[in-house]
């Protein structure tokens, strides 16, 4: 987190909470610290973020946009907790008050909502 990062940082405990008070209780959080491409203004350290994730039940990483450095693999990350919290029922994708809408499969790979024998498994036909 960036110089501006401390301030934010201070607030978290405080949105966060507002987040789960307005939204599903089991929703699936990430915490980025962001321009970890920026070291020398850090402001936040890792182990600062990482210690507030982990006492708040959240997935945590550092990540850079202008580098590209772990930015695909919180979305990815997160993606899997939320997959993981299907499999284990805590979310039921039937019901959208989870904010979960199943979609179509991507194309090429077999099975998912959408997909149909008579397309070849295709979403697109």
């Amino acid at each position: 987190m960036t110089s501006p990062g401390r301030e934010t940082f201070n607030h978290l405990a405080s949105w966060l909470e507002d987040a789960r008070q307005h939204a599903n209780a089991n929703m699936t959080i990430m915490l980025v610290g962001n321009k970890c491409d920026l070291s020398h203004r850090r402001a936040v350290s890792f182990e600062e973020g990482e210690q507030f994730a982990k006492e708040n039940g959240l997935i945590f990483m550092e990540a850079s946009a202008k580098t590209a450095q772990n930015v695909e693999e919180g979305f990815v990350k997160t993606a899997g907790a939320i997959y993981k919290k299907i499999q284990d029922g805590v979310f039921d994708v039937s019901n959208e008050s989870y904010g979960i809408k199943v979609g179509y499969a991507v194309p090429g790979q077999a099975g998912g909502a959408g997909a149909s024998s008579s397309q070849g498994g295709s979403c697109c036909g």
